[in-house]
């Protein structure tokens, strides 16, 4: 039985394999265009203001898609929304690769991020099929996938591009990114079962605006949504101000920052398989957040007094470290706080405000940077941070279920 009192089955092997393997492509699909942009926007001859905006395209797609996505499944299925969303993803790659201009490659990446914002059906799915003491450590799993998928589309793209043949140079790492989705619509059409069993009563929810109204005079999921604005904020900005920085105290280069992220990924992908369940089990979600915070903001602000690329790389693991233990926590709670009929719209929630924060926290940390100096982006992170490791904490509290719309 669940905390909300429905009966979960147990999601097979070979379903955990398709589930995660979509969410490999999602981040493959984000990354493989991450090296790549830059060059891709150049065939084009695009400014660099428009550069930005096939960045940014994608992260503002997800922001809308997430609650969509998660609500919808909350409807019909998370089945049906998945191979939906997936056949939407293989299509905009596809689209991608023959885009006649900058403009319908902005248009493009932001269907492809609305698309792409199913990670709260999957997260749901894993809700749906597994028993409250092991949510953490299944939603660690996504977590991993997604680290790991970060590392690896980069590379791919940029081992497959030929940016010398123009925009036609770009096709083949998208047609791969293509196939990809098809092989996760044929696995999930024929391996994945569907996890809910509908009844009259959840096919007649109440509409978006008034849901999203409740969900945010929740007592708890209202915290953890706030801990999620905060803390992405956070984590997004020292991530994208870190090469500037690097550069600013050792004339560090692309390789040596691309080489401190690829050894983060790792420790954090790693983390998150071996060590969120456990810690969660034997400490509880809400302290092992907390710690997670805690942990990345002492590393970034220590990060100000690193003197040389072991400690400064030694010091963004340890913050990898806090994010990988930290983050599927956030998830495990909300679920548990949700009622199980419920659960795509708080995932989906929660996704759009980590999208939101992947656009908020690089704007903010970057003025920080420009108009106070090359440690302020350190600094304002610790300060977005301290207050939701007291959210997170006050969220313990109430770990009694409570219906986000009665």
């Amino acid at each position: 039985m669940s905390a909300n009192g429905h009966t979960r089955g147990e999601v097979t092997g070979s379903a955990l394999t398709i589930l995660l393997t979509v969410m490999f492509v999602n981040m493959i699909g984000f990354g493989i265009i991450v090296p790549l942009l830059p060059f891709y926007a150049e065939s084009f001859h695009a400014a660099s203001w428009q550069v930005g905006l096939i960045f940014s395209a994608y992260s503002v797609g997800a922001f809308f898609g997430e609650p969509f996505w998660g609500r919808l499944s909350d409807r019909i299925g998370r089945k049906p929304v998945l191979i939906l969303t997936v056949c939407g993803n293989c299509a905009c790659y596809l689209a991608l690769a023959f885009a006649p201009g900058i403009g319908a490659a902005f248009a493009v990446r932001f269907l492809g991020g609305i698309a792409s914002g199913n990670n709260s059906v999957v997260q749901s799915y894993l809700a749906d099929v597994t028993h409250e003491s092991e949510r953490s450590s299944r939603m660690a799993w996504v977590s991993a996938t997604y680290n790991v998928g970060f590392i690896i589309g980069p590379a791919v793209g940029g081992w497959l591009a030929n940016p010398a043949a123009g925009p036609a140079g770009f096709r083949v790492p998208l047609f791969v990114a293509a196939a990809l989705s098809a092989l996760c619509v044929a696995g999930l059409v024929f391996v994945v079962r569907e996890s809910r069993n509908h009844s009259p009563s959840t096919l007649s929810e109440p509409q978006l605006g008034r849901a999203m109204h409740e969900l945010f005079r929740h007592p708890v999921i209202a915290r953890l949504l706030l801990v999620t604005v905060l803390c992405g904020s956070a984590f997004s900005g020292v991530e994208s101000m870190f090469g500037l920085w690097a550069q600013n105290r050792f004339a560090w280069g692309p390789h040596q920052v691309g080489d401190t992220f690829v050894i983060a990924a790792l420790v954090a992908a790693f983390c998150q398989i071996v060590a969120v369940g456990p810690l969660s089990r034997r400490f509880g979600e809400a302290r092992v957040l907390a710690a997670g915070m805690a942990l990345t903001a002492a590393s970034v602000l220590l990060l100000t007094l690193a003197q040389n690329a072991v400690v400064t790389i030694g010091l963004m693991a340890a913050a990898a470290f806090g994010q990988a233990i930290a983050w599927p926590n956030v998830a495990a709670l909300i679920s548990r706080n949700s009622d199980a009929c419920e659960q795509g719209s708080c995932l989906g929630l929660n996704n759009a405000c980590a999208a939101l924060s992947r656009l908020s926290g690089p704007l903010a940390l970057g003025l920080g940077f420009s108009l106070i100096g090359a440690n302020a982006p350190f600094w304002l992170a610790a300060a977005l941070v301290v207050p939701a490791i007291g959210l997170s904490l006050s969220a313990r509290r109430a770990y009694t279920v409570a219906r986000v719309f009665p």
